[in-house]
């Protein structure tokens, strides 16, 4: 049915029900597997905080540990995959909001279904932040599947 599953995941803990999900679907269905992790820009007012600081390059700073932090979330995702024999393709988006990544990245690599998880936000936190995963859902041209 499926035949290239894009795997969202930013490393939580929730993140990682739903590459265990995905991997396995994608094992089941005999389909292409991406895992795409997707790294925000730095704020403005970070960066001018820490420029204030005396810091002489605070945005290569921010940039490079985003970059290891995306490799260890994509080196943890694929050791998933690799238990269960699913060769994947790893991608890190860095500087995009994570719902418009994700979806750039589903479209970019022909996928056919978007996994990821449910954020798990509720009250105000939902209302005053958003939830992601509710951007992807209404903004994917293809199936989305949210694990809980």
């Amino acid at each position: 049915m499926y035949k290239h599953i894009l795997i969202a995941t930013d490393g939580s803990a929730l993140a990682s029900r739903a590459v265990a999900h995905g991997v396995a679907l994608a094992n089941d269905q005999k389909a292409a597997a991406t895992i795409v992790t997707v790294t925000e820009s730095w704020s403005a007012f970070e960066l001018a905080r820490e420029a204030r600081m005396g810091n002489p390059n605070p945005l290569a700073q921010y940039e490079t540990a985003a970059a290891n932090a995306a490799k260890s979330v994509l080196d943890k995702a694929a050791e998933v995959a690799k238990s269960l024999g699913v060769p994947c393709n790893l991608v890190h988006v860095p500087d995009q909001h994570p719902a418009e990544g994700i979806v750039a990245t589903a479209k970019a690599k022909g996928c056919d279904l978007i996994v990821m998880a449910s954020h798990g936000r509720r009250g105000v936190d939902k209302v005053l932040i958003g939830s992601r995963t509710q951007e992807v859902v209404t903004n994917s041209p293809i199936p989305v599947l949210v694990v809980h």
